[in-house]
């Protein structure tokens, strides 16, 4: 471990044992402006947070960017990988496994209908057909198994 990340783990690991009046003038030598209330356990975590933000590095500005419009917006953007999110309603995968025909619908609110049932993603498709976790981009082939993605870097 670096004598830097030792540093900053011993000034967070001393931050119960500080007084108040220590804890606000940290407080104050990291942020602008003292927040609305004045709870111990938010200042230490807010503290410790700033940190290690200085001795590490902060959120890359495109996890930045994604969590404001969150909190602006509310919304919490898909899971969902981008071979799953760009088919479109109607479409119909089709893959045969253990010598059965398996097919599945994209529906119009993102999910996927397979055997008359909803399903979230096509992982959770790929996990009832095979009884194993699977990736379901993969199994459909819509995404490159690891082996097909090493061969092509060769």
């Amino acid at each position: 471990m670096t004598t830097h990340a030792s540093t900053t783990i011993a000034q967070i690991a001393q931050l119960p044992n500080l007084s108040m009046e220590n804890l606000w003038s940290l407080w104050d030598d990291l942020f602008d402006r003292r927040p609305g209330h004045h709870q111990r356990t938010y200042l230490e975590s807010r503290i410790a947070y700033k940190l290690q933000e200085r001795a590490f590095g902060g959120l890359p500005n495109h996890v930045r960017a994604n969590l404001e419009r969150i909190g602006e917006t509310g919304e919490v953007p898909s899971q969902k990988r981008r071979a799953e999110r760009e088919l479109a309603p109607g479409t119909t995968l089709v893959r045969e496994f253990n010598g059965i025909t398996h097919r599945v619908t994209v529906m119009n609110d993102g999910r996927f209908e397979f055997d008359g049932r909803p399903f979230k993603s096509l992982s959770k498709v790929a996990r009832e057909i095979t009884g194993t976790v699977y990736s379901g981009p993969v199994f459909f082939g819509l995404k490159p198994t690891s082996r097909e993605r090493k061969a092509t870097r060769i």
